[in-house]
């Protein structure tokens, strides 16, 4: 795993003062344009996947979809986009969270996800996981079991592992990085 990690890491690219003075952004599109870089990282994601018994798949939008729909398919599971409020049509669950400045909402289709599901959640970067926290809240509404949450990256800095322990309720978090 120490050489994946450090394929990972070595197509992450560091950008300066974006979106705003200050900020160190992380761009993962370099990795996601390396093919080598990005099949280690579907395959590291879907042998978490394996090992936690999950049976779907949840991405987060957006950027979380660019990396479940091919974990989903590699690990053979099924994938379930979680969207914000109003991109799905049909009948959806919903879950508010808080936000630095207000408010957001993200939905689910209510049918896509039932009793007997073990669901892994997949995303990017977890930041501060608001996000993240409200998916899992979304998850267990509509009756299915969290098999865990996994990340291609943490920002360890801005706390947001501590943030999901109670919502995690045992369940496991994996972040492939931790920067």
């Amino acid at each position: 795993m120490t050489d994946v990690k450090e394929l990972l890491l070595s197509r992450i690219r560091d950008v300066p003062d974006y979106p705003k003075p200050g900020v160190m952004f992380k761009d993962i599109t370099p990795l996601l344009a390396d093919p080598t870089a990005f099949s280690a990282l579907t395959g590291a994601l879907a042998d978490l996947c394996v090992e936690q018994g999950a049976t779907k798949i949840v991405g987060l939008e957006a950027r979380g979809f660019i990396l479940a729909a091919p974990v989903a398919v590699r690990a053979g599971v099924g994938f379930i986009p979680v969207r914000k409020a109003g991109k799905l049509p049909g009948a959806t669950l919903a879950q508010s969270y808080e936000l630095e400045y207000g408010s957001a909402e993200i939905e689910v289709h209510a049918e896509d996800l039932s009793t007997g599901d073990r669901v892994l959640v997949i995303d990017d970067v977890l930041a501060t996981g608001g996000t993240a926290e409200a998916s899992l809240q979304l998850i267990r509404r509509a009756g299915a079991e969290v098999a865990g949450l996994a990340v291609l990256m943490e920002l360890g800095f801005l706390g947001g592992r501590a943030r999901l322990e109670p919502a995690l309720q045992g369940a496991p978090l994996e972040a492939l990085l931790t920067v």
